[in-house]
């Protein structure tokens, strides 16, 4: 089946999201939230903390690890002006973990609220860790690529970039919620099993589980896999195109580690369950990147970007179990424990899925990127699935209500 994106309008895609309907708070109890389940053309309904019993045994679940940082930071101009420094991705060093763990001057590509009062010179801040008092400056650099650029340092240099943004930032929060942040936030709008500092925006999937829900899952005997894909805020831009073939997708930076590829690999014909749209992208991103391994056109040594639609212009197929192979082969011969690599990949009505069986994911936003992946691997159900959980109460978006999609559409 050939896909052709000029044929796919955004405005099949939306669909009325009352203000009412958008959780401006999570709930109380994480894993209390109303679970929807489709399979098999059927919608049915739950509550969260049953869905250990939803899931077949020795089963795979991926989950993605990464964590929300305090990316926003506001700085009081001399003059009474107020400018919010918003860090979405790392410039120098480029690779988050080395950023984030510096103590000493870094870059981020930023959105800068106020810039017009912000034309020349450096924003300083004053921290007081513990007894200790620490200056942070910010100052704009050159753009680069038609992004902003700021250059952060701090004195003395005893404090990693990490721990100067979780002790002065705030936590950026979706713009839908139409609120500051509060306190709760800085917990609450991250999962509990959050370890790599990155991300801008939650997995919010993942907001729902619980340690008990984790118990119940390995006494099940599923296992549970981690990834890492540090999310950005380009998953919040919508589509303006009238075709989805001229909307440039954002890119997002993916770690995997060989303990995940082994149990996709062992456990695959039991089925994989993806934990988010965003392991949900990372697992299809690392088919392709095996593709490109497995047909000679990448290395495994060389940096690896998957094009948004690279799917869409491959007529070749190839096992799944070859591709997992073939990535463990080359990680052997590089001598490489995980395999960092970035995504643009585009997932559409009429895309394949390779890897993934089902999806537990939140309620997304009329018209987004997010809806296009759903609709792709429910197909048009989507509709009556979102009508249902309008007319019945379900709460939308990041602090809302989840779902349980089961797909027999996998190659």
């Amino acid at each position: 089946m050939i896909i052709r994106p000029e044929n796919i309008k955004i405005a099949d895609f939306t669909y009325n999201l009352p203000d009412a309907r958008i959780a401006k708070y999570p709930l109380t109890k994480r894993d209390q939230s109303k679970l929807l389940i489709y399979k098999n053309g059927q919608i049915s309904e739950a509550v969260f903390s049953n869905i250990p019993k939803m899931l077949p045994q020795l089963s795979v679940l991926v989950r993605n690890n990464t964590k929300v940082i305090q990316a926003r930071i506001e700085f009081l101009k001399s003059t009474g002006g107020r400018i919010e420094v918003f860090c979405l991705e790392p410039a120098d060093p480029p690779d988050y973990e080395s950023n984030l763990s510096s103590s000493n001057s870094v870059s981020w590509y930023c959105l800068i609220g106020n810039a017009k009062k912000w034309k020349t010179g450096s924003l300083s801040k004053i921290i007081h860790l513990g007894s200790e008092q620490i200056s942070l400056n910010a100052t704009r650099v050159e753009p680069h690529d038609g992004k902003e650029v700021v250059r952060f340092s701090w004195h003395p240099q005893k404090y990693s970039f990490s721990e100067i943004l979780d002790h002065i930032g705030t936590t950026p929060i979706p713009p839908y919620l139409q609120r500051k942040a509060e306190p709760d936030d800085k917990s609450r709008y991250q999962t509990l099993y959050a370890i790599a500092d990155g991300s801008v925006a939650a997995p919010t999937a993942g907001l729902h589980f619980t340690p008990k829900t984790e118990l119940e899952l390995k006494n099940r005997r599923i296992r549970i896999s981690e990834i890492t894909l540090h999310v950005g805020a380009g998953t919040f831009t919508p589509v303006k195109s009238e075709s989805i073939d001229q909307h440039q997708m954002h890119t997002e930076h993916i770690r995997i580690n060989r303990d995940t590829i082994h149990d996709l690999l062992s456990n695959e014909p039991l089925g994989i369950t993806a934990v988010g749209t965003t392991s949900m992208r990372t697992l299809e991103s690392l088919y392709w990147l095996g593709y490109l391994l497995s047909s000679g056109k990448a290395m495994l040594s060389n940096e690896i970007h998957i094009n948004q639609w690279l799917p869409y212009k491959s007529n070749q197929a190839i096992p799944v179990r070859t591709i997992l192979t073939e990535i463990l082969k080359q990680m052997d011969a590089n001598k490489l424990e995980f395999i960092d690599f970035s995504t643009s990949l585009f997932i559409i009505p009429g895309y394949s899925f390779k890897l993934v069986d089902r999806l537990i994911t939140n309620f997304h936003q009329p018209g987004s990127t997010l809806l296009l992946l759903v609709a792709a691997f429910i197909g048009d159900d989507w509709k009556k699935i979102y009508e249902y959980a309008l007319n019945n109460d379900f709460r939308f978006l990041s602090y809302g209500d989840s779902c349980l999609f089961i797909s027999n559409t996998r190659d």
